[in-house]
């Protein structure tokens, strides 16, 4: 029908004389591919996203601690570094990939563990999975997940990690850590700055919940976005997929595990607890939270493989470092003793060359394959990371570099 329709408006309304100066762009019938095709960055994969979830949904991924200030620089510390860039290079074939933890990656880039991914999309962490894999970038599930460990790895050939919160019920830690051994992740991810949960006042003030309840606001919320609640409504219910189904730990539902997964966060955890989770697993950690030199260089002297600078999207302590200003004193002071990534504000693949020219081996990325997720599924996640990916090129090529890992510390300056 689309065809015909246009076949008609371009032989036949149209004269002849502006049809060879006019062209007419095919009907897309498909809604999803409308939309993405409109978006040109993250930016606006954000707007839809905020356009088509309840609102308390949106906060949730989009909201951080207190007054946000964190989650604001993270991104503006990334728009404050400006390139010195070179001309007159050959950047004909410019070379992206690069190696963390002895795997060659096609793009500097991880995705990052985001919690209860299913309210944002049915398919959840299924499709993020799936979109990392095909283009062999490593995904990172949550201990928070609502796919279970096997789930992901049942759908993903490509590199995957475990992210790691060690709670007060180690046997449940061992328990998760082993299973993802098993089922084939390359690393655990250890999320080191939740002492305690932050305030996400965002949450507070919409009386949000994980996972949501039901209220006059929340059917408010879901009446004027049908499509959001049409296959929410339609979906399995979500629930903690790696704890659900053990009686041990208070029930089979989300709702029941909420209150236990909640008081088992450990504020005694230090480091001389990290030997039990090398004792338990022999792969290799990562420790995802540093936000400061002292720390990155203890983590050094540890032994640890790799650290993710981060300060959890400001998602915890409001007023923590922005990422980027942190990456080039700690790579000063760890030096090659281990890799660093950077985690927080990466919005587009400049963000990730910059943070790779100040010494970072990769970036990792969480809210931004969350907008895709709720813009379009797991297409939006591939345009995200399509967009990542043909940023880095175009970026190295305009600042006349060759190579993501022989770019130089000159190539950037804070002004």
């Amino acid at each position: 029908m689309g065809a015909v329709f246009y076949h008609y408006v371009r032989h036949v309304v149209v004269p002849r004389s502006l049809r060879s100066v006019l062209r007419f762009r095919p009907l897309e019938l498909d809604a999803t591919a409308r939309r993405l095709a409109r978006c040109a960055d993250v930016d606006d994969l954000r707007r839809v996203a905020k356009r088509r979830l309840p609102g308390g949904v949106f906060d949730y991924a989009d909201g951080a601690a207190e007054d946000e200030l964190t989650r604001r620089a993270n991104q503006q510390g990334f728009r404050d570094l400006v390139f010195d860039p070179r001309v007159l290079r050959d950047v004909r074939d410019v070379e992206v990939s690069t190696t963390l933890l002895g795997r060659r990656l096609p793009i500097p880039l991880v995705l990052s563990p985001t919690g209860f991914t299913r309210i944002f999309h049915p398919e959840g962490e299924l499709a993020v999975a799936r979109a990392a894999a095909r283009r062999g970038i490593p995904y990172s599930l949550s201990t928070m997940s609502t796919r279970s460990i096997e789930e992901v790895a049942a759908v993903s050939d490509g590199p995957k990690w475990f992210q790691v919160y060690v709670w007060r019920d180690r046997g449940l830690v061992k328990e998760l850590v082993q299973r993802a051994a098993a089922a084939g992740y390359e690393a655990l991810l250890l999320t080191v700055d939740t002492a305690v949960l932050g305030r996400r006042e965002r949450d507070v003030r919409r009386g949000f919940t994980l996972p949501p309840k039901i209220g006059l606001g929340t059917l408010v919320d879901g009446a004027v976005h049908p499509a959001w609640t049409y296959a929410f409504t339609r979906s399995d219910p979500i629930e903690f997929a790696n704890m659900a189904g053990d009686g041990s730990r208070d029930g089979t539902t989300a709702v029941a595990l909420a209150d236990y997964i909640n008081s088992q966060f450990d504020p005694s955890f230090s480091w001389g607890d990290l030997d039990w989770l090398r004792s338990v697993s022999t792969l290799p950690v990562i420790l995802k939270g540093i936000q400061s030199v002292p720390d990155a260089t203890r983590a050094a002297a540890e032994g640890i493989e790799a650290i993710a600078l981060s300060n959890h999207g400001g998602r915890q302590l409001d007023g923590s470092p922005a990422v980027v200003r942190l990456i080039r004193p700690v790579v000063d002071a760890v030096g090659d003793s281990m890799a660093v990534l950077c985690d927080g504000g990466i919005r587009r693949g400049s963000d990730i060359v910059k943070a790779c020219a100040l010494g970072a081996t990769a970036c990792m990325a969480g809210r931004a394959y969350l907008y895709g997720l709720a813009a379009g599924g797991e297409r939006g996640v591939d345009h995200v990371l399509g967009l990542l990916d043909a940023g880095v090129r175009r970026t190295l090529a305009l600042v006349g570099e060759p190579s993501i890992e022989g770019i130089r510390p000159d190539l950037v300056r804070w002004p």
